[in-house]
């Protein structure tokens, strides 16, 4: 028989390996990128309207322009990742640039109707960029040994032999395919020779590690890519001169890839194992929908109000994950276990939960104006899907029991010279864990300068967050974390023109 070096795919039943917490809170947050305008004023404009990208905060915005207009914006990414493990600290940057928001608003006016203007808008917004990266590096006492001993300790040895005649790569997929993900990496482990039975027969399921140490030193990264991209299409009108109301459909398209590279060493000088390297690659695509209303009111010539609501995401996702491995006791074939060879999962959704944000606006005639929004989001009603399925449930009551309210604050302010505006804003986004030790609150603060030349504009803005992540360097198996401070910056610049 051939030896198959292509890419091999096999369908697991088991959801278990990737699904649960993380996800959920990934796909549940949208970041404020959007034109540049709405980035330099904090995306407060819940009550102000005549954005494009407002349409992600109250739909009714569209009905507020005057004039039908495109728009376009390209934004470079910093990222910016202290990342503290053990007693050190690595620091790592990463910079991306790309065309992030495209869209256009027609605007209909009648002089014999009380709905004044109807508008009509489609808007492409990025709403997440996930490209990023951390490195962490320092000594622990906890090795990856344990990873493979936590989902050994009970599993039947006999499965975690390569069978007479048979390929290992064929052994490692049969395996995650029949009886799931823990027996799986079980057989990771046992062939790269860190874990040992402690009775050498098919039905032991009892095993101790061929590692042996006090402490290890780890090098692990962690890099990810992709976006969660929202393409809007809006109706809106305004209803004689004070009232705007609006709807808008969205539709999410998911791509989202995460490869992890970890190496440990460090061992004592007579330990049968030296060294181990251990990689992870997960891929996710997948599309989305929600829906939004929303409505401003003028309540006189200076202050206006907003409210709005903003549907769940109902979000349906493909996953498929690749490991590698090796170490200084692996058995010589295991090589044939790397990237190519690939475990397709079955589809799952995932709920995320809706949002109500309330706004109020102050607009000081021409000379400029300033704005606050509320957003309130209850994480714990997130979802995955399908909830019959035992490993979901599970993990959504852990989700309802460990993610609480998240409430967000954004203020933005305007000036205005003739031709020239000058922009501010400052958000803070609270953690969505009960236990803010695992995510930090967000902070951010941003600003811009606009230049109108009459029938068209151009927008600069810078825009800083900054928040602490406890990030995990598994999903499930061991608890190895490192506190990562992430400092991401977006320099953005747009062109609008009316028609």
């Amino acid at each position: 028989m051939k030896r198959i070096s292509t890419l091999i795919m096999v369908l697991v039943c088991a959801y278990a390996s990737a699904q649960n917490i993380d996800d959920v809170l990934r796909y549940s947050t949208e970041d404020i990128i959007g034109t540049a305008r709405f980035q330099s004023m904090g995306g407060a404009f819940g009550a102000l309207g005549g954005d494009l990208s407002s349409l992600n905060i109250n739909p009714a915005g569209s009905a507020v322009f005057n004039y039908s207009e495109l728009s376009v914006t390209g934004t470079n990414y910093n990222r910016n990742n202290d990342a503290l493990f053990g007693n050190s600290v690595r620091n790592t940057t990463l910079n991306s640039l790309d065309l992030n928001q495209v869209g256009g608003v027609l605007i209909f006016t009648s002089n014999n109707s009380p709905w004044k203007k109807i508008a009509l808008a489609f808007n492409y917004d990025m709403v997440q960029n996930f490209d990023n990266e951390f490195f962490a590096a320092g000594n622990t006492g906890l090795g990856i040994d344990n990873y493979f001993l936590n989902f050994a300790q009970g599993e039947p040895l006999g499965p975690l032999r390569v069978q007479q005649g048979e390929y290992i790569e064929d052994a490692y997929l049969d395996i995650g395919s029949s009886l799931g993900f823990g027996a799986q990496q079980a057989f990771l482990g046992f062939q790269a020779g860190l874990i040992e039975p402690t009775v050498d027969d098919d039905s032991n399921t009892s095993y101790f590690s061929n590692a042996e140490y006090s402490s290890v030193n780890q090098e692990y990264l962690q890099s990810t890519s992709g976006y969660n991209s929202k393409f809007t299409l809006n109706f809106a009108s305004q209803y004689e001169e004070n009232l705007y109301v609006g709807a808008s459909l969205n539709f999410h398209s998911v791509m989202y890839d995460r490869i992890t590279f970890l190496d440990e060493s460090g061992y004592d000088q007579d330990s049968p194992v030296q060294f181990t390297s251990f990689d992870n690659l997960l891929h996710t695509e997948g599309y989305g929908f929600s829906f939004s209303l929303g409505a401003i009111a003028k309540l006189n010539e200076s202050v206006r109000v907003g409210g709005s609501y903003q549907s769940p995401t109902w979000y349906e996702l493909t996953d498929d994950f690749s490991q590698r491995m090796n170490s200084s006791l692996a058995v010589s074939d295991i090589n044939y276990i790397d990237f190519g060879i690939v475990n397709l999962y079955e589809d799952y959704r995932i709920k995320t939960p809706g949002k109500l944000t309330g706004s109020v606006a102050v607009v000081f005639g021409e000379d400029g104006l300033l704005s606050f929004d509320y957003g309130y989001q209850d994480m714990s009603q997130a979802e995955l899907r399908p909830t019959s399925d035992p490993n979901f449930s599970s993990e959504n009551d852990f989700i309802a029991n460990t993610l609480g309210v998240v409430n967000t604050y954004r203020l933005g302010g305007e000036i205005r010279f003739d031709e020239i505006s000058l922009r501010g804003g400052y958000r803070f986004e609270s953690s969505p864990y009960e236990n803010g030790d695992l995510v930090g609150d967000l902070n951010g603060f941003s600003g811009g300068i606009g230049y109108s030349f009459g029938g068209s504009r151009l927008d600069l803005a810078f825009s800083r967050t900054e928040q602490d992540v406890n990030a995990y360097f598994f999903d499930s198996g061991i608890d190895s974390t490192a506190m990562v401070n992430r400092i991401n910056t977006n320099i953005s610049l747009g062109y609008s023109f009316k028609f």
